[in-house]
């Protein structure tokens, strides 16, 4: 098969994989895998809106309204989402809230209704805009909050205020948006003391990328693939810092296959490992995290979309194009021999091997938005 069926392919296949995912079990909800994930877990039903509001498939459009609509119905007092759609107390999450509020204005966009669930806007943007331990727009986290619940990112993360910082300027919440901005890349990790006038930053010196969080003298200069990603495609890198982190990434992805820590032409989502003799190692990593696995720098298909939207974003098509390729061939693999395409949710960095559920609803989806940033350029 020559790139461009393949790649194409690859498109039908996912969209195929969300709609037999679009009505689950629970409620009719949709399901987060085809097995292994039969829950509608919020966050990756919609973060999956970025790649369903990409096609015109009314199936996945009316199961993106009525996961909205529950969510909504379930909505904290406060405005908090929560992280199971279908049940209110399962709350906790950093990530779910914007995540609501970005799938909120994509699928407003898609289908022209502007006031379409106003007032779970409008609570939600006011919870967020408690979330910040400064009161600086910043948002704060709990360890295991977001998507990553084996892994401690603790105060301000990266990858949950790329979010809000898109979310802030689709709700025009422009001066917030700026302040956010400037606040991420005003200061710099240096390590040692910190004073109490010095405010937390993602920046890292001698280093193109952000920091994957960092509050008062604590932090993680760990290279985060999704949250990077989010900040070139939302825009919060400049143009310039993106080309360095996308060439940054090639080469530090080199040394890595180099020490036989990476198969393969796509990156991890974290790197370098967190080992056992680091100081964030924690104890549960050595059943749940190890290195090269699962949040410890395992290949996640749905990440390398990220990452792919992010390179095209950047300026570089043609690397875009071959890495897409890459990420068709790893999404045909499949650990589960009744399906032709598996769209697992992560590989083994290592070597490669399919991990975890397969049919992940977000790996299909991140996959139809990747692409999305190529199509009709002439690639092919």
């Amino acid at each position: 098969m020559n790139e461009k069926n393949l790649v194409f392919e690859a498109k039908e296949a996912a969209i195929d994989v969300l709609i037999k995912n679009s009505k689950g079990p629970i409620k009719g909800l949709p399901r987060t895998a085809g097995d292994g994930y039969r829950e509608p877990y919020t966050r990756d039903l919609m973060l999956c809106a970025l790649g369903i509001c990409k096609t015109d498939n009314d199936v996945l459009l009316l199961a993106l309204e009525k996961t909205l609509k529950t969510l909504a119905k379930n909505q904290s007092p406060n405005g908090h989402i929560p992280s199971l759609v279908h049940d209110p107390l399962d709350r906790g999450a950093s990530d779910t809230t914007p995540l609501f509020l970005l799938a909120l204005d994509e699928y407003r966009k898609k289908t022209k209704q502007k006031g379409f669930l106003k007032e779970a806007e409008e609570k939600a943007l006011l919870w967020l805009s408690y979330q910040s331990p400064d009161d600086n727009v910043l948002i704060g986290q709990l360890p295991t909050s977001d998507w990553r619940d084996e892994e401690w990112v603790l105060g301000y993360g990266l990858y949950v205020n790329a979010i809000y910082y898109e979310v802030l300027k689709r709700y025009r919440k422009i001066k917030d948006a700026k302040t956010l901005k400037s606040l991420v890349g005003r200061f710099e990790i240096v390590g040692g003391i910190k004073h109490r006038h010095v405010h937390e930053g993602l920046l890292i010196k001698h280093k193109p990328y952000f920091a994957q969080w960092a509050y008062k003298v604590m932090g993680s200069e760990r290279f985060d693939l999704v949250g990077n990603s989010l900040a070139i495609v939302f825009g919060l890198s400049s143009k310039t810092r993106s080309k360095k982190i996308v060439k940054w990434v090639e080469e530090e992805c080199k040394h890595l296959r180099i020490k036989g820590e990476l198969k393969g032409d796509l990156p991890p989502v974290l790197f370098p490992y967190i080992k056992p003799q680091d100081p964030d190692w924690h104890g549960r990593y050595e059943i749940y995290n190890q290195p090269g696995c699962y949040h410890n720098g395992g290949i996640w298909p749905f990440a390398v979309g990220l990452h792919i939207a992010a390179i095209a974003k950047s300026g570089f098509e043609e690397l875009a194009k071959e890495k897409i390729v890459h990420l068709a061939e790893l999404n045909k693999i499949s650990r589960n021999p009744k399906y032709e395409w598996g769209f697992s949710e992560w590989f083994r960095a290592q070597d490669l091997t399919p991990q975890g559920a397969s049919h992940q609803s977000w790996s299909a989806a991140m996959y139809i938005y990747a692409l999305s940033f190529l199509e009709g350029k002439d690639l092919w």
